[in-house]
């Protein structure tokens, strides 16, 4: 079995190049991300503030987060609900920032993420799989790419969803979204001292995937993928 850790801020490709590398090496996807927008979602839709901790610590036991493979595709879902794209909204992104950043929540989740990986090889994309879900992953890449690259990239998947967002609103909630995440006390999203660093700001997701597989592959020992 093979543990692939891909960390990085939002909008940095991580999800898209995870989901084609799984595909092609034929192994198991999880997108941590979802797990807690899942949790932002439910906060969100209960009324209460994604800030305050100990409302969400009340919150999770009335709820149920489950990831199940269908067709090849991870679908999350939150008390037998499967979310689909709800959980993509921009507001859900910030809920989801806010929600990570409460031990409870991340303690509530902790389990799932790695059961996953004991029972199966994965590639898993988030904020610290190679830090704190994922410490003992056989590669760890940490990816990275500008803001504005990052940005153009969200507005532009937000469209093709049909949910247009206008590119100035996403630049800025991408910019707060990355000093939360980086500078939270717990679990922040920093790269781990093994992880190798790509910056693919000028890539197509076909080259993204091609520099990953590069490392992945120099990392194992030249195996080809």
């Amino acid at each position: 079995m093979i543990k692939i850790a891909i960390d990085g801020p939002s909008g940095a490709g991580k999800s898209t190049v995870a989901k084609a590398l799984a595909a092609r090496m034929g192994i198991v996807y999880v997108d941590t991300g979802a797990l807690y927008r899942t949790v932002g979602y439910a906060a969100v839709t209960a009324g209460i503030s994604t800030k305050d901790a100990a409302a969400l610590e009340a919150l999770l036991p009335s709820i149920e987060v489950d990831v199940r493979y269908e067709n090849g595709v991870q679908c999350v879902y939150l008390n037998g609900e499967n979310l689909g794209d709800k959980i993509r909204r921009p507001e859900i992104s910030m809920a989801a920032s806010d929600v990570s950043a409460v031990p409870a929540v991340r303690a509530f989740l902790l389990d799932t993420q790695r059961d996953i990986a004991r029972r199966n090889s994965v590639v898993m994309d988030g904020r610290d799989i190679g830090t704190v879900i994922l410490p003992d992953a056989d590669v760890k890449i940490f990816m990275v790419a500008s803001a504005e690259a990052r940005a153009e990239r969200r507005t532009r998947e937000l469209a093709e969803k049909g949910m247009p967002a206008n590119y100035e609103d996403v630049l800025r909630e991408m910019k707060e979204r990355d000093a939360q995440d980086s500078g939270r006390a717990i679990a922040p999203a920093i790269p781990a001292p093994d992880a190798v660093h790509l910056d693919n700001s000028g890539m197509t997701v076909e080259e993204s995937v091609a520099a990953v597989i590069d490392i992945i592959e120099k990392k194992t020992g030249g195996k080809p993928i």
